[in-house]
């Protein structure tokens, strides 16, 4: 193999992986985005009223 094919091979190989870290870095950021907005969805979120269901009555 010649020096200049070892060069294109090597400089491709840097592309690819240059893009693959480019795209974990976007998919994190949304991954991170998306559950800061569920957070903030749950915290809105009105809760039960605190003494339903804390009794049961039963007759037989």
């Amino acid at each position: 193999m010649d020096i200049a094919a070892l060069s294109m091979a090597m400089s491709q190989a840097s592309v690819k992986q240059s893009a693959s870290l480019q795209v974990m870095s976007v998919t994190k950021d949304m991954a991170q985005q998306q559950g800061q907005q569920l957070a903030e969805m749950l915290k809105s979120a009105f809760a039960p009223h605190p003494n339903l269901g804390g009794s049961l009555d039963i007759s037989v």
